[in-house]
């Protein structure tokens, strides 16, 4: 239970990912539109749709983050939770009669509209983050659900869409009417943090870097840049940023001097620390490492560097993360971005911030600080890091490019050891049969950054910005080799959900069999990710009372002889039962 939920938030992170990574355009044509610029409503305006827009861009972020194969009727489904909850919720709240007692007749209507829509954009993010939720789990849940035949044009996918709606309904009755006490509690949590000051945002940066290591800092994230404060209606650090909050800024700003200055200047420590005749053949790697983290604000491929190899350097880089939240308040500095903390941002919202250019000193300073504390941390404690070791490990692959999504499948141990393959910015997220069959040495001579064991099957490769296009590749190649690997959030189910799992393969396998008419009446079988595909003679000879009751998950009939059973991480096992069966009759 608990691997589980850990999977579900570590998913809950990866599909944060998708929504923010839009943030970036909506920031650029944001600022490019204000007067100091380009000085066009016109553009100005283009980016502010999208913030005016993120709930619903959350929901479906994160549903097709949560769906199995991350199928599109997903966003479809929270769309419409989402635009059944926010209407539902705007429509319920409560004007208070202060709110249109001072205004004439004419007025207390659109007063009370303004009130209602402020009240729904408050809280329009963690609407859009349940909706995608709910639409996400109804899809897994529901996809293939059979109806009886009068209603059969509602099964299916389409059946999604009407159950997000009912969940929309459920969620717009609970921010609706409780409207108040969710307004008392956001507001609440923003006063303990706000008033919280260099102690609430020392923790935050200090915890921000130690929940790299699972993934979960974007969730930390979320609450930070989109619901504490309030500002004309906009919540959140970076919402009331752009919104034009001079207090706004306090959450982003101290990762500015860690990410343009500090860590690249860890990198310089590990380059002058590599020995002398290896320094030329790390070099590239920690410039492309310290580029990275210095323009955009990518920070993970350098972390996961030492955070394994030298834990106590990687608690010192989060306790300095903290710190500079702290200096950086200290100072007045307010500063803001829509991606990360890199130049790129730094450059983009200089105008936008309070005391911008305080930042070249506090990141002269940290990037002293951290080259000195890398460097002394390194030869004191003689720590492995890049070009340390006498022995490289095997290079990598000179074929084409085109060859290492298999060369990474080869070393992962092979495509029947791959449950799930999903990745979020930089990192591949894999859920593994054996994890000893994974070649850590192999996949670091492919250009792997950190392996991460989480527990169980699970295993995070970082693979830096690339990462999402390798799954994609990996995925791709897995299926023309016939294997189709599932998402992650559906490999995290138990398998003692299924109530016929204890029974032996061949039992179940015979039983199956005559369900399905007898060895006569199956003409092939195949597999799907979870399902077992039977292809049947004539279908009036299955006995579908015997399949419901056999198939726990259920079956799905996408054409007449086409059979789709669901037995989840079972389903190639069963297959090749029912194979065995039918050679042996």
């Amino acid at each position: 239970m608990m691997k589980t939920g850990f999977t579900h938030l570590q998913t809950l992170g990866r599909s944060l990912m998708l929504p923010i990574a839009v943030l970036p355009v909506a920031g650029l044509f944001l600022r490019l539109g204000q007067p100091d610029l380009v000085d066009s409503a016109f553009i100005a305006g283009s980016g502010a749709a999208i913030f005016g827009q993120l709930g619903l861009i959350f929901s479906i972020g994160v549903a097709v983050g949560f769906a199995r194969e991350n199928h599109g009727a997903a966003a479809l489904a929270a769309a419409v939770a989402f635009a059944v909850a926010s209407g539902g919720a705007e429509a319920l709240i409560a004007v208070p009669p202060a709110v249109t007692a001072d205004l004439p007749a004419s007025s207390r209507a659109l007063a009370a509209a303004a009130f209602k829509e402020a009240a729904a954009n408050k809280f329009g993010v963690p609407l859009g983050i349940l909706c995608g939720l709910a639409a996400g789990l109804l899809y897994n849940r529901f996809h293939a659900i059979k109806l009886p035949e009068y209603l059969a044009f509602f099964g299916g996918r389409r059946f999604v869409p009407i159950a997000a709606g009912l969940a929309g309904v459920a969620l717009a009755g609970l921010f609706g009417a409780g409207w108040p006490t969710l307004e008392q509690g956001m507001d609440g949590l923003s006063r303990a943090v706000v008033g919280a000051e260099g102690l609430g945002l020392f923790l935050y940066g200090t915890l921000n870097r130690c929940l790299v290591v699972t993934g979960l800092h974007h969730i930390l994230n979320s609450i930070a840049w989109f619901l504490v404060g309030d500002f004309n209606g906009a919540t959140g650090d970076l919402n009331r940023f752009f919104a034009g909050d001079p207090d706004a800024g306090a959450f982003m700003a101290g990762f500015f001097p860690v990410m343009i200055f500090g860590l690249p200047g860890g990198c310089l420590a590990m380059y002058r620390a590599a020995r002398p005749e290896r320094r030329k053949e790390v070099a590239g790697l920690l410039l492309s490492m310290a580029l990275t983290s210095l323009l955009t604000g990518v920070t993970e491929p350098i972390e996961f560097t030492f955070m394994f190899v030298a834990p106590v350097l990687f608690a010192i880089h989060a306790v300095l993360t903290g710190l500079a939240h702290v200096v950086m308040d200290l100072l007045g500095v307010r500063l803001g971005f829509t991606f990360s903390a890199g130049m790129i941002d730094y450059v983009l919202n200089y105008n936008l911030g309070t005391r911008p250019w305080m930042l070249i000193p506090v990141g002269a300073v940290y990037f002293a600080l951290y080259y000195g504390v890398f460097r002394f941390g390194i030869s004191f404690f003689d720590l492995s890091t890049p070009g340390r070791r006498t022995s490289s490990p095997s290079p990598a692959p000179s074929g084409p490019s085109d060859s290492r999504p298999g060369d990474l499948i080869a070393a992962l141990g092979g495509a029947p050891n791959l449950i799930a393959v999903d990745a979020c910015m930089t990192r591949l997220r894999l859920e593994v049969a054996d994890p000893d069959a994974v070649d850590t040495v192999a996949l670091e001579a492919l250009g792997a950054r950190g392996v991460l064991r989480t527990g169980g099957s699970g295993l995070q490769v970082v693979m830096g910005l690339d990462a999402d296009r390798l799954a994609g590749q990996m995925r791709a190649s897995l299926r023309d080799a016939g294997v189709s690997p599932r998402p992650a959030i559906e490999a995290a189910l138990p398998a003692s959900s299924d109530p016929v799992s204890a029974e032996s393969d061949g039992d179940l396998a015979a039983r199956l069999v005559s369900a399905l008419g007898g060895p006569s009446n199956v003409r092939g079988i195949g597999t799907c990710a979870s399902r077992v595909r039977v292809d049947v003679v004539d279908p009036s000879c299955v006995n579908t009372h015997a399949l419901d009751a056999l198939v726990f998950r259920g079956f799905a009939q996408p054409t007449g002889s086409a059979l789709h059973l669901l037995f989840g991480p079972r389903a190639e096992t069963v297959a090749q039962s029912l194979r065995l069966s039918l050679k042996a009759t």
